[in-house]
């Protein structure tokens, strides 16, 4: 449909979703499960396509899933590629490697590009952070225990380049989350993960145990349960993610066509009732916490404490080498409601990751900047 784009010895073609899916489970790596055709599927509202770089050997070398909006009343499109592409990031010659992307994304009739590079930025571990907590502090305030040279360098050349980082000088901000939880699981035993919780943490994990709270992977006929605790814990939690039982049930039915237990839905259970339900999502040596739910009465027993112990213990089995947690707030105050989501999840002993965030940029002229904020404004009312 395109014609394929060119830099240097690579060029960027159109790839099938089994070439692309084969490419990303070549790398056995940490590619997000946002990259993996079966989210393209999941996108209602959205159209996925698939590319590949390769080289002059035919040898692919990178690959992104490009999700296209279409603006209303126009044939024109935003293309973004959620915590993508998948390419060597350290490659000094980036800026290289992502013309001929910009160039095919031009031919399909994008106007603007927005893509959130996988890399992170800095990381805080759970003890520094603790000692950090205090009125009107936040995540960016404290020292962090590493900087990531690639992240660093890979922001530099992307401003360089005319990028705009998401959230900056009035832009909207990020779709993904910037700020994330993960818990390490390479190269550690279950005791390590055990030891590395607090002491609450360990005390509920307890409680749930000896108050008979049973929690088990389910099946899709219990996506209404889940969807039934989500609505409560949005109303009691002050947050709405809009998202639907079909939402849901489709995204369960997509995921693992694409590969049997790539999602799971957890339950915990309680006399006979389901107190909390969490999903996770299984792709390459990473897992991911997606959506937790719970009840809003027999809280004591500790249903989530429970789940999330479940959780990791599975991933671990899994030979995953991280638990993702998602997204957490950058506030360390604790006078703030959002502080409370922070509090629970540095409960595990893992760390803060900032990531690289998403990064925009329009395709040329006045016209497409006028369409990239008519977009940002359509995007922003959904």
């Amino acid at each position: 449909m395109y014609e394929a784009t060119h830099t240097r010895s690579h060029e960027v073609l159109r790839t099938t979703p089994e070439q692309h899916l084969g490419h990303l489970d070549s790398l056995a790596g940490q590619v997000s499960f946002l990259q993996y055709p079966s989210w393209g599927a999941v996108k209602a509202g959205w159209k996925a396509e698939r590319l590949g770089w390769f080289d002059d050997s035919g040898r692919q070398c990178g690959a992104a899933q490009v999700l296209y909006r279409q603006l209303p009343g126009t044939r024109r499109y935003f293309a973004y590629l959620p915590e993508g592409p998948v390419v060597d990031w350290a490659d000094p010659r980036l800026s290289q490697m992502l013309q001929p992307l910009l160039e095919y994304l031009r031919s399909a009739g994008a106007f603007a590009v927005r893509m959130g590079p996988p890399l992170p930025y800095r990381r805080w571990g759970a003890e520094k952070l603790k000692a950090s907590v205090g009125a009107g502090r936040r995540v960016g305030d404290v020292l962090p225990d590493l900087v990531d040279p690639v992240g660093a360098t890979v922001a530099d050349r992307l401003r360089e380049a005319g990028w705009q980082r998401c959230g900056e000088e009035g832009s909207p901000g990020d779709a993904q989350p910037r700020y994330l939880f993960e818990v390490p699981l390479a190269g550690r035993s279950l005791e390590d993960l055990w030891a590395g919780m607090n002491q609450e943490w360990r005390r509920n994990i307890k409680k749930a145990a000896k108050a008979g709270v049973e929690p088990c992977v389910a099946s899709a006929d219990y996506l209404p349960d889940f969807h039934r605790l989500l609505q409560l814990t949005e109303r009691r939690d002050g947050f709405r993610l809009g998202r639907s039982l079909n939402y849901f049930r489709g995204q369960y039915r997509e995921l693992n066509a694409e590969e049997p237990g790539r999602m799971r839905l957890y339950l915990a259970w309680h006399g006979g009732e389901v107190l909390a339900a969490h999903t996770m999502i299984v792709a390459g040596r990473r897992t991911w916490y997606q959506t937790g739910a719970s009840a809003d009465h027999r809280r004591d027993v500790r249903p989530s404490n429970a789940l999330q112990w479940r959780m990791l213990r599975d991933a671990h089995a899994l030979g995953a080498a991280v638990y993702d947690m998602r997204g957490v707030p950058n506030t360390l105050d604790p006078q703030e409601r959002a502080f409370g989501l922070m509090r629970w999840k540095l409960g595990t002993g893992g760390q803060v990751v900032e990531t690289l965030g998403e990064w925009e940029l329009p395709l040329d002229g006045a016209v497409n900047k006028t369409l990239h904020r008519a977009m940002q404004t359509y995007l922003t009312r959904r």
